[in-house]
């Protein structure tokens, strides 16, 4: 089987796996005296959608409790999001004085968000932001005329569930955000060229008549292996001309019976060092020093090799791009002169307090995200990024070092979240 098909055979079997996570466990049911509302509510494998919470007046989920109704809301209007709740009693407007209400959001992972609630004109304030993503356990205690009124209900969203052992089916790969080195780099492209500095040029000591030849043009030679045998025209002894050194015989001006006439008979290269000659614009010059790492690929069968930045040319014009040099080990010959290749050069480092792999991001609502992973369970986290380079972005808000998050195929848990239609609604 080739690789294509072997690619193939994969996607096939990952979207069959996939299509077997509708047979996974439920999200968590609602509790009692509860109504569902505020943001969506995301749903378990194979959960029917709920209904839509009845609205007040605010545009607020009503919760009722015989004659007492809270209307509770998320406001974010000039504001970071925040809670505002209003209340009645038999149909009548209650003062936010009349009300005593706190309100416990518990999170995934069993942080508790704890709020309680001042006089803000005719309505009560949470006094705490409501934090991305909106996705908690709501626990509501309202007090009235000494009577105490509780609700509970879900309130998730971007979250799911995937057992270990479909997770690992599917690939998903995970790791740890913390603080990482960040390599800058930029994108250039160029060439593998001889290294001129390992080409020897061989001719006869002496002027003669070549009596036999004993390689061939593109053999491989050892250093002090014999190339010929020629007799000087003035002792007419025979002597023989040796390879100085190890490489690939890439001329040969020489046959039996010919003179040598000083000429150049053999050019041998070495092979086991090669040259990446890199073209790099002026935009991009000032930034690169010499001995700065590179990672070569070559664009023909990338194969992927380490080097540094030996040479710039300093001679190159104004406006026109500058040939950088690095350096190649090429012991075992897959660097073949004449191919084109890329290369990416290290031009500075970044130290990140907290960085996360760039495969795992995606997309949530406007937000970039990476997937926080608690147990069989996987929730969206919105991410305030910075520097992006190489394979890490920077993250300055939105998640907690130390989280466990998706690095690998986070697209899977990105479509079984979308699958059951979660919905941010206010």
């Amino acid at each position: 089987m080739n690789d294509t098909m072997k690619d193939s055979a994969r996607v096939i079997c990952i979207l069959l796996l996939a299509t077997l996570l509708g047979a996974c466990g439920g999200g968590d049911s609602e509790h009692a005296n509860s109504s569902n509302g505020g943001h969506g509510h995301d749903h378990g494998h194979g959960e029917a959608a709920e209904v839509e919470p009845e609205k007040g007046p605010h545009g607020g989920r009503l919760l009722k409790d015989g004659d007492f109704t809270l209307e509770l809301a998320v406001f974010e209007a000039g504001v970071p999001p925040e809670f505002r709740a209003w209340a009645t009693k038999n149909g009548k407007i209650l003062g936010p004085e009349e009300v005593k209400l706190n309100i416990k959001l518990t999170r995934l992972g069993g942080k508790v968000d704890d709020i309680n609630f001042e006089k803000k004109g005719d309505a009560l304030r949470g006094d705490r932001v409501i934090y991305e993503p909106h996705s908690f356990v709501v626990t509501i205690n309202a007090v009235h005329d000494g009577a105490t009124y509780t609700w509970q209900y879900d309130n998730f969203e971007g979250r799911t569930r995937i057992e270990t052992a479909v997770a690992e089916a599917l690939e998903i790969g995970t790791a740890v955000a913390g603080s990482v080195v960040m390599q800058e780099t930029i994108s250039v492209y160029g060439r593998i060229a001889a290294n001129s500095e390992r080409i020897r040029n061989v001719t006869a000591r002496f002027d003669g008549t070549i009596k036999s030849v004993s390689t061939s043009l593109g053999e491989q030679v050892r250093k002090g292996q014999k190339l010929a045998t020629v007799e000087s025209n003035e002792s007419l002894q025979l002597f023989i001309i040796t390879s100085p050194i190890h490489g690939v015989i890439t001329q040969r001006n020489a046959n039996a019976g010919e003179q040598t006439d000083g000429r150049q008979l053999f050019t041998i290269m070495d092979t086991r060092s090669v040259w990446a000659e890199l073209s790099v614009f002026p935009a991009g010059l000032a930034k690169v020093k010499t001995g700065a790492p590179v990672i070569i690929t070559d664009t023909t069968n990338g194969q992927t090799v380490n080097g540094k930045v030996s040479q710039i040319d300093v001679m190159a014009q104004t406006n026109q791009s500058v040939n950088v040099r690095v350096v190649l080990d090429n012991e075992k010959g897959q660097l073949r002169p004449g191919r084109h290749v890329s290369a990416k050069i290290t031009v500075g480092e970044h130290t990140a307090s907290l960085a996360v792999k760039r495969t795992g991001l995606q997309t949530f609502r406007d937000f970039t995200v990476v997937y926080a992973q608690i147990g069989e369970e996987y929730e969206v986290r919105m991410l305030d990024l910075g520097l992006q380079a190489g394979e890490w972005a920077e993250v300055l808000g939105g998640l907690e070092s130390g989280t466990r998050y998706v690095s690998e195929n986070s697209y899977v848990i990105k479509a079984d979240i979308e699958k059951t239609g979660a919905s941010h609604d206010h």
